[in-house]
């Protein structure tokens, strides 16, 4: 287990290395901030100096291993636009993306195991099919649009939740968080919804082609043959079965959650990284898209090393090994 951990983590400090290089090379060429940052009324000399303080007249290639060097001290930089360090402010607003991501996982698990599970034990009936159809409009549609249809619908027309914003928060172990006021769960419930449609879908997906799959093998066909309840045959040995891939895909899913609330963010202007990362691109604030980037490569990195362990764990089948070959 130690060995497989160690290896784990060479590959993962050589993939930081490389997207480092590819995100530094492909950020810092596009556009210049200089022409965000610097007034046009600036004179020659204002300019010259305020681009030798953010150090853009250097090389590429010196900026990049100057960056890298400060990164391996625990510094990405300093904002240009709010001059304060950029992991500072990315770390200010994670709580806010992980609480929302947080929730939109959990509403994937309630309601896409429980429906897949039904649309597999009934494949041809009305309900099987009007959740797969479901299960299509929830992969099909895009995420702004259903964001802004959930705000026409339920803040618009009904008047029900809000829409926009985090609401009041309270602190949990100096975190702040909006689930434990019930104000706080109805500026959250809309955006939660909306980023964990996808997901809900995919679940349902799963969950349903495990169903298929299990109640045709053999240990289904023995336990009913011994005469047990439908229940405690679906309930133990299909659900315990189909568990291991909904549970390593949902894991990996997390991480995508997280990277992907920029667009949900925006939408219902939840103040958390997504809609940080959106206003640091609009004014070209490259340490703040970098410091983003690599966070979130790095999030995805021990996901990824969490769930081959999971894995193991949950299925003594499959060895360290073999899951490191996968």
């Amino acid at each position: 287990m130690l060995v497989f951990i160690v290896r784990r983590l060479l590959q993962s400090a050589l993939v930081l290395l490389l997207m480092s290089l590819l995100v530094f090379a492909g950020v810092y060429a596009v556009g210049n901030p200089a022409d965000v940052l610097i007034s046009p009324d600036a004179d020659q000399l204002e300019r010259a100096r305020t681009i030798a303080a953010f150090g853009l007249d250097r090389p590429l290639w010196e900026q990049y291993l100057r960056f890298a060097g400060n990164a391996l001290r625990g510094d990405l930089g300093n904002s240009f636009v709010y001059g304060a360090p950029a992991v500072g402010l990315i770390l200010e607003r994670l709580p806010a993306t992980l609480e929302l991501a947080l929730v939109a996982l959990l509403m994937a698990i309630a309601l896409g195991i429980p429906l897949g599970l039904l649309a597999g034990l009934r494949p041809d009936g009305l309900l099987g099919k009007s959740i797969m159809a479901g299960s299509i409009l929830g992969f099909s549609l895009p995420t702004f649009w259903v964001g802004l249809m959930l705000i026409m619908v339920f803040s618009v027309v009904l008047g029900w939740l809000p829409s926009s914003g985090r609401g009041p928060t309270t602190l949990l172990l100096g975190v702040p968080v909006s689930l434990l006021s019930a104000e706080g769960m109805r500026h959250l419930l809309l955006p939660a919804l909306n980023l964990a449609l996808f997901n809900i879908a995919l679940v349902i997906r799963l969950t349903r082609s495990g169903t298929r799959e299990a109640l045709l093998q053999d240990y289904v066909k023995f336990a009913r043959a011994k005469g047990l309840r439908n229940a405690r045959i679906i309930g133990v040995h299909v659900l315990k079965n189909i568990m291991i891939p909904v549970v390593t895909v949902l894991a990996l899913q997390f991480g995508a959650i997280i990277a992907f609330a920029i667009v949900t963010e925006s939408v219902f202007a939840w103040p958390g990284m997504g809609k940080l990362i959106i206003d640091s691109i609009r004014v070209l604030d490259r340490p703040v898209i970098v410091a983003y980037l690599l966070l979130i490569t790095t999030l995805f990195i021990l996901i990824n090393l969490a769930v081959d362990i999971a894995y193991s764990a949950l299925d003594p089948r499959v060895g360290l090994k073999r899951g490191a070959a996968r």
